[in-house]
């Protein structure tokens, strides 16, 4: 079979087009990077869209957390607690066995014991506290002379919320919150890896790697690509926040613009 006709069979295979059987031995290269770069679809999915929601989800844990107002204040500095306080790994568990006790109960609940739906809510609510607190702290640290430039202007409430201290804090929490998406797209791998089945072998990356380092008995081959489509993915992730960072200080001098500089989590 040429790589050509692999591509053609198990590409689109995660997805659940193409072949429905996976190849049982003489397992050729072009059949791991196929089969692994398949299941990196489902990484970005989970990454993309958890990032995506998480981002205004988090943006009101910030400013909640930074209210005056306790009823305000109180839920979401337990929300952030909870979710940094315990690992990722027990919140998939945990998650899937809460939605199969309410599949039991509630017909309703049966797609949120699927991967696509329940495990995008776990990462959903997990990057939602990692981000919520790093905009809390971008917003304590908003120089005063911006607020009091504010209010000489006489800027008040929601205008001086999405005129001065939104983009402010915006800028100050970037180069954080670019961390903070990359290691969301890393811990995508945890999906099928924990609690989430892997219905008809439509796993991700991670689940194709561990197929084949399981049936080789050799995890030099598949783990290495593996890591190699993580390190492409994450220096698209740098571009394309590096953009964003760019725009968001286009109006500060070239020596003042902060970097974006990479702290990776060695344990989350």
């Amino acid at each position: 079979m040429s790589c050509l006709q692999t591509i053609q069979d198990y590409g689109l295979r995660s997805l659940g087009y193409g072949e429905r059987l996976l190849p049982r031995d003489d397992f050729t290269l072009c059949e791991q990077f196929t089969l692994i770069g398949s299941g990196m679809i489902w990484n970005v999915y989970f990454g993309v869209v958890a990032l995506l929601t998480g981002f205004f989800f988090a943006t009101a844990l910030g400013v909640g957390k930074a209210s005056a107002n306790p009823w305000f204040r109180k839920p979401a500095e337990w929300f952030i607690f909870i979710f940094r306080g315990s690992p990722l790994f027990i919140q998939f568990f945990f998650g899937y066995f809460l939605f199969l006790s309410l599949k039991s109960e509630y017909a309703f609940f049966g797609p949120f014991t699927a991967a696509w739906l329940g495990a995008l809510i776990v990462l959903f609510l997990n990057t939602a506290a990692y981000s919520g607190e790093i905009f809390y702290g971008a917003l304590q640290s908003i120089p005063k002379g911006d607020v009091e430039a504010a209010d000489a202007y006489g800027l008040s409430g929601w205008s001086r919320f999405r005129r001065v201290i939104w983009p402010t804090s915006l800028r100050l929490a970037w180069p954080a919150y670019t961390n903070e998406a990359i290691f969301l797209f890393h811990a995508t791998t945890l999906v099928f890896f924990s609690g989430f089945p892997a219905w008809q072998q439509r796993g991700d990356a991670l689940y194709y790697a561990s197929y084949f380092a399981d049936k080789t008995f050799n995890p030099f081959v598949p783990y290495p690509i593996l890591a190699g489509y993580f390190i492409l993915l994450t220096l698209c992730i740098i571009g394309v926040f590096g953009l964003i960072n760019s725009r968001l200080n286009r109006h500060l001098p070239q020596a003042q613009r902060r970097k974006i500089r990479l702290r990776p989590n060695l344990i989350r």
